[in-house]
């Protein structure tokens, strides 16, 4: 038997405003959440075009040869910095007219894999045994799709990203009214003090690999901290309600219940063995210091303590590693040619920003540097998520400035 699929009602409009409006082949990925039992979509989002595509009259061509899998890996990437602990991309979707529905298949499975190792390729974290590794793949006919709940115009198979010879299995899709409203918030504030030494045989274009090295070490920190949930350390396979289910059940259909987290850290489990330590003679080092606003969300069917503490160990590992990696990108896109590393440099790490699906208690989130305006991040909401952000409803983590120094 395949896997379920549960999708939020408004999923289904816009995927059926894109495959009723438009008459180009088009793209896009899929946002939800993974359990064993089944998967939920809270978030469909188009593929945004390329400059040179917005210029030119390419929106009636409607061959396979427009798909970019480059481009939709890359645009995968960037909406994953943007997904909060718990969310993820749970694969991708085509609207194409109906004489291309077999063709499109290799097509599909393709950019599930193509997407699949975007997202992962900088992951900090490991998979674990209880990971699903299955992907899906949505096919829409367009022009004959008129109503989003006419299921006989799709086709949903998923594939074991895990398993490169994995072939299509079918897999069940579901709308569920109110399904985005239907999550627990997990929410923390950490302060990090990371320090990272710079060998003086480390080659300057190795700065960053030598940066995620440090952070690797920290990330297993995280992952053998100990996390008290409302104040309480929590059986692993507990019920993450038990104890509570009368006010959960009491919440309005907007409203998400928010669960408070504190983060232990304690002594790395081999430090009574024997050390292995040996001196490095080093040219510098890189301090990262401040305080980090992290957000995780788990469906409220029947949910495990040890998945939420999952999640939330996921987004404190993925922000500070995209923060730093966005800054090297910035760092890289703006260098002065000729210009000499002074002895001690100070840089702020982009400060994050949180904002509601239209329709729903979820936030998701972007990255701010201290010059950029709201306008602009409003516009990356709208190019990576297609989605309308007002400016009240933009929401600044208060955050202490996650500094980088450099010696």
């Amino acid at each position: 038997m395949g896997r379920s699929y549960f999708v939020e009602e408004a999923v289904g409009q816009y995927l059926s405003e894109l495959a009723t409006n438009s008459q180009a082949l088009l793209t896009g990925l899929l946002v939800g959440q993974c359990s064993q039992q089944r998967d939920y979509v809270v978030l469909a989002v188009r593929t945004p075009p390329k400059e040179e595509e917005s210029k030119s009259n390419t929106s009636r061509r409607s061959d396979l040869s427009n798909i970019d899998e480059e481009w939709i890996a890359a645009h995968a990437n960037q909406v994953s910095r943007m997904l909060p602990g718990g969310l993820l991309v749970l694969g991708v979707f085509t609207v194409a007219a109906p004489e291309l529905a077999k063709e499109i298949q290799n097509t599909l499975r393709k950019l599930v894999f193509s997407v699949e190792k975007s997202v992962a390729r900088k992951r900090l974290w490991n998979i674990s045994e209880e990971d699903v590794s299955d992907r899906v793949a949505l096919h829409l006919c367009s022009h004959t799709w008129l109503l989003f709940l006419n299921l006989e115009r799709m086709l949903c198979r998923t594939y074991d990203v895990q398993d490169p010879k994995s072939t299509a299995k079918p897999a069940d899709w579901k709308y569920q009214h109110g399904l985005a409203t239907s999550w627990l918030s997990l929410e923390c504030t950490i302060n990090a003090n990371i320090h990272i030494p710079l060998p003086v045989t480390l080659a300057s274009h190795d700065l960053e690999k030598n940066t995620r090295n440090g952070l690797a070490r920290w990330a297993k920190q995280i992952e053998e901290a100990v996390f008290l949930i409302n104040g309480q350390v929590r059986e692993e396979d507990a019920d993450l309600l038990e104890g509570q289910k009368k006010s959960a059940r009491g919440n309005t259909p907007s409203a998400t219940q928010s669960l408070d987290v504190r983060v232990l850290m304690q002594l790395s489990r081999s430090s009574n063995a024997r050390s292995t330590a040996t001196v490095q003679i080093c040219s510098g080092s890189i301090n990262l210091k401040g305080a980090l606003k992290c957000k995780a969300y788990i469906h409220n069917n029947k949910p495990r303590v040890k998945d939420a503490v999952k999640a939330l160990k996921r987004d404190i590992i993925n922000t500070l590693s995209d923060r730093c990696e966005m800054l090297f990108e910035d760092l890289l896109l703006n260098e002065t040619p000729g210009k000499k590393n002074s002895e001690r440099e100070y840089h702020t790490l982009p400060c994050r920003v949180f904002a509601p699906i239209v329709g729903s208690s979820v936030l998701l989130c972007d990255y701010k540097f201290g010059d950029e305006t709201a306008r602009e991040i409003q516009e990356r909401f709208l190019e990576m998520l297609d989605q309308a952000v007002q400016p009240e409803d933009l929401q600044t983590a208060e955050e202490m400035n996650m500094g980088k120094y450099s010696h």
